[in-house]
């Protein structure tokens, strides 16, 4: 009996990082377009019966994600993911942050830089984004705001959406 891929989620306090990876049943080019379109992104980032909702996206270096997580109640709390470097189905890195309807980062929330590095494997493409914190409290701050799980209810739903072949 196959297994279904897992995420893991590995959070180091010494390093002040969190490192994501997970394998999709899906080729690079599939995961890649998951991952960087905003049509695309809305069908997965927020753990149901949350949602995600694009205000506006530019995948560019230089450019952002504003997004809003969008609550059952309509409740919204915004993010940004600005986008620092990019190399074409291979990896990007951002600044992951909290902001307000206009983009304006929240600073009294943490703030996160990173890479996301996609990589062929003969089951389909392994995601690994690596995140760093300033400190370790904002890691703890992540933590308390239930990262781990709405992470990996995120990517459990993103591969449902190669399985159903909806990507």
């Amino acid at each position: 009996m196959a297994t279904t891929p897992k995420t893991l989620v590995v959070k180091d306090l010494e390093e002040k990082s969190i490192l994501v990876s997970r394998t999709f049943s899906a080729p690079v080019e599939k995961v890649w377009r998951a991952f960087t379109e905003s049509e695309l992104l809305e069908q997965w980032w927020a753990p149901k019966p949350w949602k995600a909702e694009t205000k506006s996206m530019d995948f560019s270096v230089g450019g952002y994600w504003l997004y809003a997580m969008v609550g059952p109640e309509n409740d919204k709390h915004w993010g940004r993911m600005d986008y620092t470097a990019i190399t074409p189905h291979l990896s990007f890195e951002i600044k992951d942050s909290f902001c307000d309807e206009e983009g304006t980062v929240n600073t009294s929330l943490p703030v996160s830089k990173g890479t996301i590095v996609f990589t062929t494997t003969d089951a389909g493409t392994l995601v690994e984004f690596k995140m760093f914190y300033s400190d370790e409290k904002e890691i703890e701050t992540m933590i308390e705001m239930g990262f781990e799980q709405g992470i990996t209810a995120c990517l459990e739903q993103l591969e449902m959406l190669f399985e159903e072949k909806k990507i």
